[in-house]
C-alpha cells in the first residue's frame, strides 16, 4: 500500500525523520511493531536507570543531592523507605529495575518481530492477527482500539489506588512516614474543582497542583480510573458519532497522531507544575527544594510534543 508523504515540504527531501511514524500509518503491522518497540525503549530506560542509581546510591545522603531520577519516585510510592523518608532498603529498587529490564526485552523482541518478521499489514496473513488490523475509515474499529487503551490506563490508575489503600501505603511528607490512605476523598465537587482551579472554595492558578493531601490525590485517581474504564467500555461498544468524526477528523491517521501528541504535551505541562510547586506528590525528602531544573525538563518535553502536534496537524490538513 502506498504511503503519501507529499503534504509538506518534507516530500522534497530525503529526511524521513521529518515524517516520523506517520510514514507507517497505513501499515498496521509495522506501526504495531514501532508502538511495541517504543514501549520497550521506555521500559529499558527506566530499568537501566534504576539499576544504575541503586549501584551508586550513598546511604545517608539525600536523593536530590545525588541527582537521582527514578529512585525518588519509588520512594514516594513507599518502597524501601522508613520514618523521615530515610532509605532503609535498596533491594526493592533493584528488583523493580530488573523487572523493567525483563519487560523491555520482551517488548523489544515483540517490536522487532512485527517490524522484520510479521506482516506489514495485519490482515495479509489472515487468522487471529487479522482482527487487529484497522482502517482509518472504519470508526468502529478505531473506537475499539481507543477503548482498550483507555481501559488499560484506568487499570493503571487503580494500581496506585490499591498500593496506597491496601498494599503497604505510600509516603506522606506531612507525617514523615508511610501510611495507608484509608479514606480517600470521593466528593466530586471537591475533586473536579481542582480541574478549574478551585481549592477550598478559592481559585488558584496552580489548579490540580494545589492539592495538599493524599486523600484528595488518591480520590482523584479513583475518579480518573472510573472515568477511563467507563469511557473505554463506551468506545469499545459504541462507535464515534458522526458529528464527532466531523469535528475531530478521526479518519485521518495524522490527525490522531497529532491529538496524541497534544495530550502528551498537556500531561508534561501539568507534571511540570506539580514538580515545581507541589511537595505533597513530590516530597522534599526525595526531590529536594530546588527543582527548577526538573520542572524545566518537563516543560520543554511538553513543548517538543506540542510542536509535534502542530507539525502533524499541519500535515493532516494538507498545507504546503
Amino acid at each position: 500500500m502506498a504511503i503519501s508523504t507529499d503534504k509538506t515540504f518534507a516530500a522534497d527531501t530525503d529526511s524521513s525523520w521529518l515524517i516520523g511514524n506517520a510514514r507507517l500509518i497505513d501499515l498496521s503491522g509495522q506501526l504495531l511493531g514501532a508502538h511495541i518497540a517504543h514501549a520497550g525503549l521506555i521500559m529499558f530506560w527506566v530499568g537501566a536507570t534504576s539499576v544504575v542509581e541503586v549501584t551508586r546510591f550513598v546511604p545517608g545522603v539525600a536523593m536530590s543531592e545525588q541527582k537521582m531520577t527514578w529512585l525518588p519516585h519509588l520512594a514516594t510510592l513507599g518502597w524501601g523507605v522508613g520514618a523521615g523518608g530515610e532509605v532503609i532498603d535498596t533491594y526493592p529498587y533493584f528488583v523493580i529495575g530488573i523487572l523493567h529490564l525483563v519487560a523491555s526485552a520482551v517488548l523489544g523482541a515483540g517490536g522487532l518481530f512485527h517490524v522484520f518478521r510479521g506482516p506489514a499489514i495485519l490482515y495479509t496473513n489472515g487468522g487471529q492477527v487479522a482482527k487487529f488490523h484497522y482502517e482509518w475509515n472504519d470508526p468502529k474499529k478505531l473506537g475499539f482500539i481507543l477503548g482498550h487503551h483507555l481501559v488499560i490506563l484506568g487499570f493503571g490508575a487503580f494500581l496506585l489506588v490499591l498500593k496506597a489503600m491496601f498494599f503497604g501505603g505510600i509516603y506522606d511528607t506531612h507525617v514523615g512516614d508511610i501510611r495507608l490512605i484509608t479514606h480517600p476523598t470521593l466528593d466530586p465537587v471537591k475533586i473536579f474543582g481542582y480541574l478549574v482551579g478551585i481549592k477550598d472554595g478559592h481559585w488558584t492558578l496552580l489548579g490540580m497542583a494545589s492539592v495538599d493531601n493524599l486523600e484528595d490525590v488518591i480520590g482523584g485517581h479513583i475518579w480518573v480510573g472510573l472515568i477511563l474504564i467507563f469511557g473505554g467500555t463506551w468506545h469499545i461498544l459504541v462507535q464515534p458519532f458522526s458529528w464527532v468524526r466531523r469535528i475531530l477528523s478521526i479518519e485521518n491517521g495524522e490527525d490522531i497522531l497529532s491529538y496524541s501528541l497534544l495530550g502528551l504535551a498537556l500531561m508534561a505541562w501539568i507534571s511540570a507544575t506539580f514538580v515545581g510547586y507541589n511537595t505533597t506528590v513530590f516530597p522534599v525528602e526525595f526531590y529536594g527544594s530546588e527543582r527548577l531544573g526538573m520542572a524545566n525538563i518537563q516543560f520543554f518535553l511538553g513543548l517538543l510534543a506540542f510542536l509535534g502536534y502542530v507539525w502533524h496537524a499541519w500535515r493532516a490538513r494538507g498545507i504546503s
